[in-house]
C-alpha cells in the first residue's frame, strides 16, 4: 500500500510539474472534477478560472519550496519590505508570463474550447493599495523575484481593499470591495506561523531578580495575526519570494458564558472588534475611532511582521549581533515606522540586550524610504492615543527622543529652536508623534524617490535631519516592471520589438536602446503606428461598452489616470479641456487634431473638494459629448473603478500622458513611466521624474512646461496673487466665467462654487499661473500630432530611452547601497 501511494504522489508531482500544453491540460482538467467537485454540466467561467489558476500555482510551488529551503540552507541575507499597500492586480496572467507558458497555456485552453484571456478577466483585481505607493511595492516585489534577492514582502490581507467606484449622476459613489467574495487561489493560510499582537493595557516599571531595570506590559487585549503567503514569481528563473499577509483574528472566538446567558452579540463581539483591524484599507480617518483603527491597522501588521522576522532569524542565528547581516527592513513610507520601535521592545524586554547595543542593531537594520514633499502630508499621531493603544511603545518613543535631542544639543550647542523642529514629539495642543522623524533616527538609510524629491527633502521639509546626518540620505528614483506594464499589458508592442532586437529587454530594459537604430525607418515606423491603432480600437471598444460613447479612432487619445488629488491637477486639465471646446466653437476651421480625454481615478471617500473634481469632470463631458458641433472631434470619458487590470488596457492605446502636477509636489510618479515604455509623449512640468525622463529622452522629446520648482517657491515667498494671472489670460477668464454662469450645472446651479473659490482665491497648487503655458504646449502637441512621421519618432525614442526607469534598476541600486546584498550570479 506505501509503495501504492508513492506511486500515485509521484504521478501527480509529474503531472503537476509538466510545463507542456498536455500537462497543463491533464491539471485543469483534474482540478475542475478533484478539487471544485465540478463537471461539464456545473462548471461556471469563475470556475474554470480557478481550476487554471491552481494548475499553474502547482507549478509555482515546488520552484517556491526549493528557494525557501536555498535560502535556509545558506543562511542568506533576506531584505523585508513593509508596506501598507500592495496592489498586486491580477495574478494568472502575470505568473503565467514569468514561468514561460504562454504559448502553451493558450493552446491547453483551446483545445478544451476556452479563451485564455477571457478566463483571465474572470480574477477579481486585489486591490490591496490605493495607488502609486501599493503598485510601486509590487513592482519591487517583482524585480526582487526576478533578480534572485532573497525577499519577503509584508502588509494586511485586507477583506475588502480599495473600495469599487461607481460614477452615479457624475458623482463617485464607493461600493465595497469585494475582492475575496470567491476565494484566492493564490493564496496559502499558515496558521502555524500566527502571532499575537497585543494593544491597550499597563506597563510597570520593576527589578529583576539580577537588579536590571525592566518594564512589564501586562493586561493588553491581545488579537491574532494569521498570515497568508501568496508567491511571488520571478521571471523564468526558478525563484519564488513570498509576500505574507497578515489577517486579524480574535484570540477568543465565541464567548459561551455570554452565548449561555442569551446575549448572542456579546458572545461574538471581541471577535468582531478584532478582526476589523483588518477589514477594510485606510478606514476613514475623519473621526476618533477611524484615527484609532487606522493607527491599529499599522501596530497590527508592523508588529506581526517583526516578530515573524525575529523568529526567522532565531532559526539559524543566536546572536542578535549578528541581526543586521542577516536582515535588512525597508520601510515604504511611515506606515510602517513603529517597526522601530516594535524592535526596540523585543530587544530590550525579551532578548534584554542593553539599549545602546539595541539601537546600533535596530539603525542598521532598518532603511526609509520617503515618498512626499509636502509637509501636510507627513503623518503624525495624537499622544493621548498612543499612550492609551500602545502605553509601552510610548514610553520607548520617550526615550528614544530624549536621547536623540542630546546628541542634537551636542551637535548644535544653544540652537533650541532646532531642538523644537527635531523632536520626537510635536508641542501641539494635543501633543503629536512624528512618524517620518522616528523612521529618520531609527534608520541608516533615508532615500528619496527622484532626484528633484531627494533635493526637496534635503533643502526644506527634513534639513535638519540632513544636516545631522548627511550620510544617510540618497536617491532611488521609483521605475516599473517592464514585464508586467511592456510585456504582459502590450503583447503586440512587445512582439514587435523582440522581433526587431531579440527579448533580451524583458530582464534587462537598456537592451531598448537598439530601437533607436530604427526610428527613422519608415517601414518599422508603420508597423509600430499599427499596433498603436490596434490598442486604441481595444480600449475604444471597451469605451463605447462601459461609458456608451464612440469615440473618434484618430484623434489623440490624452490621457490622465491617477489618483484624484489636488495637487495632481486634474482641473487644470479640465480647464484646458474647456478652453478647447471653447476655441472649437468660436471656429471649427482651426482644430489642428481631433481629441479623446480620458480621465480614471478615484479620490478618497473623506475629501469632498476631491469627489466634487470628479463630478466637475463628468459634468464637461455631459454637455461636451453631445454638443452636435463638436462630439465628432472631441470627446471627455470618465472610466469609473480605476484598478491595475484597467490600467493594462489604458497605457497601451495612449497617445499623450498627462503629468501636470504643481512642480515641487509628486514626489516622483511611476504612471509616466508605464505610459513613456508603452509609447506615449509626456506633456508635463518640471516635477518629479518628469524631470529625469526629460534627461532620458531629450527634451525635444517631451512636452514640458510652467513654473519650476525653485520659481514657484519664490513666487510663494512674494505672496502668490492668482487675479493677476486671470486678468492677463482672456481664456481663462471666460472658462471662469462659463463655471460661474453654471454652463456646466444648469441642474445643481452653484455646485461648483468651491473651485471657483478655490481658484479665484488661495489658488494654492497655482493652477491659474501655470494655465496659459499649459494652453500654448498643448497647441504644439496639435500640430506636432498632424506630422505622423516625427511623432512616431518621437514616440520610438521615448521606449527606446525608457531603460533607467525600469525597478530593476531601482532595486540594483537598493541592493548595493542600502541593503548590501550582491545581485550579480545570484540565480
Amino acid at each position: 500500500m506505501t509503495m501504492l501511494i508513492s506511486k500515485i504522489k509521484d504521478a501527480e508531482k509529474i503531472i503537476r510539474k509538466d510545463m507542456t500544453k498536455e500537462g497543463i491540460r491533464q491539471s485543469f482538467l483534474s482540478n475542475l472534477h478533484y478539487s471544485l467537485a465540478k463537471d461539464e454540466f456545473t462548471t461556471t467561467s469563475h470556475d474554470s478560472f480557478t481550476a487554471l489558476a491552481i494548475a499553474i500555482r502547482d507549478r509555482i510551488v515546488e520552484r517556491w519550496i526549493t528557494t525557501q529551503q536555498s535560502y535556509h540552507q545558506q543562511n542568506v541575507k533576506r531584505v523585508y519590505y513593509l508596506s501598507l499597500e500592495f496592489l498586486i492586480g491580477r495574478l494568472l496572467g502575470n505568473n503565467i508570463l514569468n514561468l514561460d507558458l504562454e504559448d502553451e497555456t493558450k493552446k491547453a485552453m483551446e483545445d478544451l474550447g476556452l479563451d485564455l484571456e477571457k478566463l483571465r478577466d474572470q480574477e477579481l483585481d486585489a486591490g490591496l493599495g490605493n495607488g502609486g505607493l501599493g503598485r510601486l511595492a509590487a513592482c519591487f516585489l517583482d524585480s526582487m523575484a526576478t533578480m534572485g534577492i532573497p525577499a519577503h514582502g509584508y502588509g494586511i490581507r485586507y477583506d475588502y481593499g480599495i473600495f469599487r467606484q461607481k460614477i452615479i449622476n457624475g458623482y463617485q459613489v464607493e461600493a465595497p470591495d469585494e475582492w475575496l467574495k470567491l476565494g484566492n487561489p493564490w493564496e496559502f493560510a499558515r496558521p502555524e506561523y500566527a502571532a499575537v499582537v497585543r494593544f491597550y493595557g499597563d506597563t510597570n516599571v520593576y527589578h529583576d531578580q539580577f537588579g536590571r531595570l525592566r518594564v512589564a506590559w501586562w493586561n493588553t487585549q491581545d488579537v491574532v495575526a494569521m498570515p497568508f503567503d501568496i508567491p511571488v514569481v520571478g521571471y523564468s528563473n526558478d525563484v519564488v519570494n513570498t509576500l505574507r499577509l497578515w489577517s486579524a483574528r480574535s484570540s477568543e472566538e465565541f464567548d459561551l458564558a455570554y452565548f449561555n446567558s442569551g446575549d448572542y452579540e456579546k458572545a461574538v463581539y471581541d471577535k468582531m472588534f478584532s478582526e476589523n483591524i483588518s477589514k477594510v484599507l485606510y478606514p476613514n480617518d475623519s473621526n476618533v475611532l477611524g484615527r484609532e483603527l487606522r493607527l491599529k491597522q499599522e501596530y497590527f501588521f508592523t508588529a506581526a511582521s517583526i516578530s515573524d522576522i525575529v523568529r526567522r532569524f532565531r532559526v539559524e542565528n543566536k546572536d542578535f549581533r549578528d541581526f543586521p547581516n542577516k536582515a535588512s527592513i525597508q520601510l515604504n513610507d511611515t506606515h510602517p515606522a513603529l517597526a522601530v520601535v516594535e524592535l526596540m521592545r523585543i530587544l530590550i524586554d525579551e532578548e534584554l540586550l542593553d539599549w545602546d547595543t539595541a539601537w546600533d542593531i535596530t539603525v542598521r537594520t532598518f532603511a526609509y524610504t520617503n515618498h512626499t514633499v509636502m509637509p501636510e502630508a507627513l503623518e503624525s499621531w495624537a499622544v493621548p492615543l498612543f499612550e492609551r493603544l500602545l502605553p509601552r511603545h510610548m514610553k520607548i518613543i520617550y526615550e528614544i527622543n530624549a536621547r536623540f535631542l542630546r546628541e542634537v544639543a551636542n551637535a548644535f550647542p544653544e540652537d533650541h529652536e532646532r531642538l523644537r523642529r527635531m523632536s520626537l514629539i510635536e508641542e501641539r495642543d494635543p501633543k503629536r508623534v512624528r512618524m517620518a522623524h522616528l523612521a529618520i533616527i531609527g534608520s541608516h538609510s533615508i532615500n528619496g524617490v527622484s532626484q528633484l524629491h531627494t533635493d526637496l527633502i534635503k533643502r526644506n521639509i527634513f534639513r535638519d535631519f540632513y544636516e545631522l546626518y548627511p550620510e544617510r540620505f540618497n536617491n532611488k528614483t521609483n521605475g516599473i516592471t517592464q514585464r508586467r506594464w511592456l510585456k504582459k499589458a502590450n503583447p503586440k508592442l512587445s512582439d514587435l520589438v523582440s522581433k526587431m532586437i531579440s527579448d533580451k529587454w524583458v530582464t534587462n530594459l537598456d537592451e531598448l536602446k537598439k530601437l533607436e537604430t530604427f526610428s527613422t525607418d519608415r517601414s518599422f515606423q508603420e508597423k509600430w503606428r499599427d499596433v498603436k491603432r490596434q490598442n486604441k480600437i481595444h480600449l475604444a471598444q471597451m469605451i463605447t461598452q462601459t461609458n456608451g460613447i464612440k469615440v473618434p479612432m484618430d484623434s489623440i487619445f490624452d490621457v490622465q489616470v491617477k489618483r484624484i488629488h489636488e495637487y495632481k491637477r486634474q482641473v487644470l486639465f479640465a480647464l484646458y479641456i474647456i478652453s478647447e471646446y471653447l476655441r472649437m466653437k468660436d471656429s471649427s476651421k482651426e482644430v489642428h487634431s481631433p481629441r479623446t480625454f480620458i480621465l480614471a481615478g478615484k479620490a478618497a471617500p473623506g475629501y469632498a473638494m476631491a469627489k466634487l473634481i470628479i463630478k466637475f469632470i463628468n459634468s464637461i463631458a455631459e454637455v461636451v459629448n453631445n454638443d452636435r458641433k463638436v462630439r465628432d472631434w472631441f470627446k471627455v470619458v470618465f472610466l469609473e473603478n480605476y484598478r491595475v487590470s484597467l490600467a493594462e488596457k489604458i497605457f497601451p492605446a495612449s497617445d499623450l500622458s498627462e503629468q501636470i502636477s504643481t512642480a515641487g509636489t509628486e514626489a516622483s510618479g511611476t504612471g509616466c513611466m508605464k505610459f513613456m515604455v508603452n509609447g506615449a509623449l509626456t506633456v508635463g512640468t518640471w516635477d518629479g521624474a518628469n524631470i529625469e525622463m526629460a534627461e532620458a529622452v531629450g527634451e525635444e522629446n517631451i512636452y514640458a512646461f510652467g513654473l519650476k520648482a525653485d520659481q514657484i517657491q519664490e513666487i510663494r515667498r512674494q505672496g502668490y496673487n492668482p487675479s493677476a494671472y486671470i486678468e492677463k489670460s482672456p481664456m481663462l477668464q471666460r472658462v471662469l466665467r462659463m463655471i460661474r454662469n453654471n454652463f456646466f450645472s444648469y441642474s445643481e446651479q452653484g455646485i461648483f462654487e468651491p473651485i471657483l473659490n478655490n481658484l479665484e482665491g488661495p489658488d494654492p497648487f497655482l493652477i491659474c499661473a501655470d494655465f496659459d503655458s499649459y494652453c500654448r504646449i498643448q497647441q504644439k502637441i496639435s500640430k506636432d500630432y498632424l506630422d505622423q512621421e516625427t511623432w512616431t519618432k518621437k514616440t520610438i525614442l521615448n521606449v527606446a530611452r525608457s531603460g533607467k526607469f525600469s525597478s530593476d534598476r531601482t532595486i540594483r541600486e537598493y541592493a548595493k547601497d542600502i541593503w548590501d546584498i550582491q545581485v550579480e550570479g545570484r540565480k
